[in-house]
């Protein structure tokens, strides 16, 4: 028999033996989603969503560029004392983020968790972070409106009409850099998803596909933990939208937990739907990305909120896939972060 671990708890959580600090973040946004209710919270709102760049894969890669880069500024580091880089977004192959990583000198590991990417590269930042085999480490993610629209749904040129369920792809670049030392909210729980697919066949309607994967992963979280919804201040889920975020709620108080007091979705609260047309909300893994690095980290560092379970959600579905007929499966996964009292 080899040792024990003992970090795991239950049966998909790990609780942090060593929290790894989040020393700083910077999130950069498009010019919508600084019309958005949480504008005042993000680092850096584009007048230009094509950066002045040829096209929008090549505007996305330079985003997440600069949050990276301002990220590990704003830390007060430099580029080599970063020891890994994991990042990730839509686009085929990971494009935005291998080609921002081909502009840096650190070890990179890509990253595809679709939408639920923010908290997949900050999962494994940490657990590097907590296991001794790194000082610092860069956790980020981006996407782009324009990118994704044309690679996943339509040519923007075709003005497809958009269903009520359908969601915005968010864009945006979020970056967390991951350090040892000092009073910043901590990394204390990793709670790792499972892939669940219920059969829903409909691109445009995201939040149903991601809403069993969100449930069950939440679910265990709290059954690997012994924790309830009631003990963190915000329990916010990627991108669920409103049609998701409400199926969610329900279907966890069917487990006997009630978040309908403290659970906020990102994509939910990134736009105002009514007056930027955006039917469900938000959507893409620059969603989570920013909302965690901007919104979310702000009112931690203010004090204003002592915790939060961010549980990004992604639908791992490809354009091929799609065409096949093949239905969305689902991931979520789970970071819990507190600030030290």
């Amino acid at each position: 028999m080899g040792m024990q671990s003992i970090k795991r708890r239950g049966t998909q959580t790990i609780e942090l033996s060593h929290p790894p600090k989040i020393i700083s973040t910077y999130s950069i946004v498009g010019p919508k989603e600084g019309q958005g209710p949480l504008k005042t919270y993000f680092d850096e709102v584009l007048n230009d969503d094509t950066c002045g760049k040829d096209s929008y894969e090549k505007a996305e890669s330079d985003m997440m560029f600069n949050a990276i880069k301002e990220s590990i500024k704003r830390a007060g580091l430099q580029q080599s004392d970063i020891n890994y880089l994991f990042a990730g977004d839509l686009l085929n192959q990971i494009i935005s983020s291998s080609f921002a990583a081909r502009e840096f000198e650190i070890p990179f590991f890509g990253l595809y968790g679709a939408c639920s990417t923010m908290s997949e590269s900050l999962s494994l930042a940490s657990l590097i972070m907590d296991g001794g085999f790194a000082d610092y480490v860069v956790a980020a993610t981006s996407s782009h409106f324009s990118a994704a629209e044309r690679q996943f749904r339509f040519p923007l040129e075709y003005g497809a009409q958009r269903s009520q369920t359908a969601q915005w792809t968010v864009t945006g670049a979020g970056a967390m850099v991951l350090g040892k030392e000092g009073d910043f909210p901590e990394v204390r729980y990793v709670t790792t998803g499972l892939v669940k697919d219920y059969g829903v066949m409909d691109a445009n309607n995201m939040g149903a596909a991601m809403t069993p994967a969100a449930v069950d992963t939440i679910y265990k979280h709290f059954k690997d933990t012994g924790k309830t919804p009631k003990d963190y201040d915000i329990i916010a889920t990627g991108d669920l939208g409103r049609v998701g975020k409400q199926m969610t709620d329900k279907l966890l108080l069917e487990y006997g937990y009630d978040m309908r007091d403290n659970h906020i979705d990102c994509g939910d609260i990134i736009f105002n739907s009514e007056a930027q047309n955006t039917d469900s909300g938000g959507s893409g893994c620059g969603c989570s990305a920013v909302v965690a690095s901007g919104y979310l980290y702000k009112k931690l560092m203010r004090k204003e909120i002592k915790s939060v379970l961010l549980v990004s959600t992604g639908a791992l579905m490809s354009t091929t896939s799609s065409l096949q007929g093949e239905s969305i499966p689902g991931i979520a996964h789970a970071v819990a972060i507190e600030m030290n009292q």
